[in-house]
C-alpha cells in the first residue's frame, strides 16, 4: 500500500474522532469514562481532549453536557416527571450540577424552562410511560449508567 498523504491522514483522524463522538451521541446518558471514548478515537485521554476541542470547539465533557441538556429540554417540554426524575434520566448524578448547566446554558433553571416551555403543542407524556421509554432509572433494571463526569 502506499503512504497516506497530508490530507488522507487529516481524514483518518477525523473519521477517529467522529467515532469517539459517535459513542457519546449513542450513550450519553451514561458515565463518561474518557479513557474508553478517547480508545476509540486510537487516542491518548489528554492528546484526545486537545483534538476533540480543536474539531468540534469543545471539550468532550462540554459536549456531552450539551447532549444531556439537550435531552432534559425535550423532557421538560414533553413529560410529566419531576426535575429529579430527569436530572438523573439524562446522566447527572447532582441536581445542583444539573440545575446549574442547565441554566449556564439555557438562562433558565430547569423548573423555569417547564414553565415557560410545557406542554406547547402537545399533551404531556405520563411519567410512567417516559420511564418506560427511557429503560427506568439507572441501577434499577433500565440502562447501566447514570452518574456524571466531567473532562
Amino acid at each position: 500500500m502506499g503512504t497516506m498523504i497530508p490530507g488522507a491522514a487529516h481524514l483518518a483522524r477525523l473519521r477517529q474522532l467522529r467515532r469517539a463522538k459517535d459513542v457519546m451521541d449513542r450513550d450519553w446518558a451514561e458515565p463518561l469514562d474518557l479513557d474508553a471514548v478517547a480508545s476509540h478515537a486510537g487516542y491518548s485521554r489528554y492528546h484526545f481532549i486537545r483534538a476533540f476541542k480543536a474539531v468540534y470547539g469543545s471539550t468532550p465533557g462540554q459536549y456531552l453536557t450539551g447532549r444531556r441538556v439537550e435531552r432534559a429540554e425535550e423532557l421538560l417540554r414533553t413529560a410529566n416527571l419531576s426535575v429529579t426524575e430527569i436530572c438523573t434520566l439524562v446522566g447527572f448524578s447532582s441536581l445542583g450540577s444539573f440545575s446549574a448547566r442547565f441554566k449556564q446554558r439555557t438562562g433558565l433553571t430547569p423548573s423555569e424552562y417547564r414553565s415557560r416551555h410545557a406542554g406547547r403543542g402537545a399533551a404531556l407524556i405520563p411519567g410512567c410511560y417516559a420511564l418506560l421509554w427511557s429503560g427506568g432509572f439507572p441501577g434499577r433494571g433500565g440502562p447501566p449508567g447514570g452518574g456524571e463526569r466531567n473532562s
